[in-house]
C-alpha cells in the first residue's frame, strides 16, 4: 500500500493517522510536539522532522491542523509541503479553516503539480477515534477518486460537494448546524434544571421525540454529568464560527443565530473557558439563571 504523510497530531488527528496505520498504510508523520509523533513511532510509523520531509518521503499527504494559516505555513511556507512536492503528489487538508484559504492552497499547489483537496470532517473525537467521520470534499473529482480508499479508513459518510473550497463551506454550514443545536440543548436543560424538574427524564424523554439529535445524546451526557473534558474546544468551535461569519460577510447572508451563539462563546472565552468541551455553553445559561 502506498506510504502516506500525516502532518498534525491533535485531538482528532491522532486517531485519524492510527486509523491510517491500522488499515495497513505505511504512515509518515510529523507533529510540532514530539509525544503524539512517538507514539505513533512506537505503532510503526517513521518520524519527519518538516512538513517538506514528509512530502519527499510520500505520494499523499494529509494535514490536521487548528486553523487557516497554520495550513498555509504547512503547505506553503518554509520547510512546507511545497518545497518537497514532485509533481503528481495529492494534499489532503481535513483541517476546518477558511474556504479562501483552500482556493489558496489548491491554486499553488496546482502550479506545482501538485493536487490539493479541501476535506474538513465532522463527528468529533469520538468519531476519529472509531473511523466513523463524516468528510465533505472540495477540488477536482478526479482527485477526490484517488483519495476515496484512503479516507474510507478514517471515516463512513464521504461526500464529494465540488470546486475547491466546497469542503470548508459545508463545514461552514455543518459548524452553524452544530452550534444552534449546543445552544438548543443547553437552553432547554437549563430551564428544564431552573424548573425543579429530573434533567436526566427530560433528556430521556426529547430522546424519543422529534428533538432527538447527535448533540442531544452525546452533549446533553455531558452537560448531565457536568463533564467538560474537550471532545472538542469550546476556543475551536469560536474559531470555527469566526470563518462561518467571515463567510457570510463575503456572500452576503446575515447569520443572526450564529452571530449570538458566538457572542456566547466569546463571554466563555473571557471567562478562561476555551479549553472546555463546547457543551460548556451551558455554564453561560446556569451562570445567567443563577443555578449553583
Amino acid at each position: 500500500m502506498q506510504p502516506i504523510g500525516f502532518i498534525g497530531l491533535g485531538i482528532m488527528g491522532k486517531p485519524m493517522a492510527r486509523n491510517l496505520l491500522k488499515a495497513g498504510y505505511p504512515l509518515v508523520v510529523y507533529n510540532r510536539s514530539r509525544p503524539a509523533m512517538e507514539a505513533l513511532a512506537a505503532e510503526g510509523a517513521v518520524l519527519a522532522d518538516s512538513p517538506k520531509a514528509v512530502a519527499e518521503q510520500v505520494d499523499v499527504v494529509i494535514s490536521c491542523v487548528s486553523d487557516s494559516p497554520d495550513v498555509e505555513a504547512v503547505a506553503l511556507g518554509s520547510n512546507g509541503i511545497i518545497e518537497g512536492a514532485k509533481p503528481g503528489l495529492l494534499y489532503v487538508d481535513m483541517s476546518t479553516i477558511a474556504p479562501a484559504t483552500a482556493r489558496q492552497v489548491y491554486t499553488a499547489l496546482k502550479v506545482k503539480g501538485v493536487d490539493a483537496l479541501d476535506a474538513p470532517v465532522s463527528g468529533g473525537d469520538i468519531g476519529a477515534q472509531q473511523g466513523t467521520l463524516s468528510i465533505m470534499v472540495g477540488g477536482d473529482e478526479p482527485a477526490f477518486q484517488r483519495s476515496l480508499p484512503i479516507l474510507q479508513a478514517m471515516g463512513k459518510n464521504i461526500v464529494y460537494i465540488g470546486e475547491a473550497g466546497a469542503g470548508q463551506v459545508t463545514k461552514a454550514c455543518n459548524q452553524i448546524v452544530v452550534a444552534l443545536t449546543v445552544q438548543a440543548v443547553a437552553e432547554a436543560l437549563t430551564l428544564a434544571k431552573k424548573s425543579g424538574v429530573d434533567v436526566a427524564r427530560v433528556r430521556e424523554a426529547l430522546m424519543g421525540g422529534f428533538a432527538q439529535s447527535r448533540v442531544l445524546d452525546v452533549h446533553g451526557k455531558r452537560i448531565l454529568e457536568g463533564d467538560f473534558q474537550p471532545g472538542f474546544k469550546l476556543v475551536l468551535h469560536r474559531k470555527d464560527m469566526n470563518i462561518v461569519l467571515q463567510t457570510g460577510r463575503e456572500t452576503g447572508v446575515p447569520l443572526f443565530g450564529s452571530a449570538q451563539v458566538t457572542s456566547m462563546m466569546d463571554a466563555l472565552l473571557a471567562q478562561g473557558k476555551g479549553d472546555l468541551d463546547n457543551a460548556a455553553l451551558v455554564t453561560l445559561y446556569e451562570l445567567l439563571a443563577a443555578i449553583d
